[in-house]
């Protein structure tokens, strides 16, 4: 079976491990905070310039390449614009924990300590394996509770500065 999908995966967490430092540095160079309290807001302007290009346009001429047909369902619609929505929520929210005095290595490290949990928990639910909840087997919950102790352990232990 093809392992090409974990290059994507790597891709997708080399891109998301950087996003947090990268939206921080854009948050500071854009100005100082005191002189213009809007500077994360203008940063965040130019992240959601970056996701125009990269989802609308790149996933377009995807489509164009591949000859799709451009039908689309309501269901797939509504979905998928949910998760674009969830999606750029969670991005303010990073962008809001800056704001509030949260540093990078601190807030990504949570982000992406938490969201495993909530994903593994929601996609269990919407999707049960066969047999339900008791076919899950302990090494998923250890995993879950591993993840809380590494989230809770790096913010007890985060660099001071």
């Amino acid at each position: 079976m093809s392992k090409t999908w974990l290059i994507f995966v790597f891709m997708t967490v080399s891109a998301w491990g950087l996003y947090g430092v990268f939206l921080h540095q854009g948050q500071v160079s854009m100005g100082d905070l005191k002189v213009d309290p809007n500077v994360r807001y203008k940063a965040f302007l130019f992240v959601g310039i970056a996701y125009l290009l990269a989802a609308v346009i790149g996933s377009a001429l995807m489509l164009v390449i591949n000859g799709s047909d451009w039908q689309f369902t309501g269901s797939g619609v509504s979905w998928s614009f949910v998760a674009g929505l969830v999606g750029a929520i969670g991005a303010f929210g990073v962008l809001l924990a800056f704001g509030a005095g949260g540093r990078p290595a601190v807030v990504m490290s949570i982000v992406f300590a938490g969201a495993p949990i909530v994903n593994a928990i929601v996609a269990t639910l919407s999707h049960p394996p066969a047999g339900g909840w008791g076919a899950v087997r302990w090494q998923f919950v250890a995993g879950i509770l591993l993840a809380a102790l590494g989230g809770c352990l790096v913010m007890l232990y985060r660099p001071t500065s």
